[in-house]
């Protein structure tokens, strides 16, 4: 193995901070607006992005300052990522943690920043921003299923 493979040669919580960064694949659906149901705490995910994100890219306007802007934005680390059961399956941090494989569309396998994007695994030119509700309650109308609509 090179050193190109460091996630394969190490855990989340070994990893450099550029190492923990290029272990995004930039699809942007952690930054979707969801709802969960009180009830069965299953998790719902929308079609609205959060303010910051750039619609068209699925990357942040405010990566480095985000939180002062979203104060209730979580930002991954390997402590808090466990818990998170809202993140999606396809998370290349969920996948690392729960021991499984970069899909075949990462960037860090294809070599290509936006292949993400590129494969159509992105919510990039998909969703739209927050600021586009006219009212919370209008968010009920823009649940989405991405597994099936990314399948695509």
């Amino acid at each position: 193995m090179d050193n190109s493979d460091f996630w394969k040669q190490k855990s989340l919580t070994e990893m450099s901070r550029e190492e923990w960064e290029l272990l995004c694949d930039g699809c942007g659906k952690c930054c979707v607006l969801k709802l969960q149901d009180v009830d069965t705490d299953e998790t719902y995910y929308t079609d609205v992005s959060c303010k910051l994100l750039d619609c068209q890219t699925a990357q942040c306007s405010q990566y480095e300052t985000r939180k002062s802007y979203v104060p209730d934005c979580i930002i991954l680390t390997p402590s808090n990522l466990a818990p998170l059961s809202w993140m999606p399956d396809s998370c290349s941090y969920k996948l690392i943690h729960n021991g499984n494989q970069l899909p075949d569309w990462h960037p860090l396998i294809t070599g290509n920043k936006n292949s993400t994007r590129e494969s159509g695994n992105s919510v990039a030119q998909r969703v739209i921003p927050e600021t586009d509700l006219e009212n919370e309650d209008d968010l009920l109308e823009h649940i989405i299923d991405w597994d099936e609509i990314l399948a695509k």
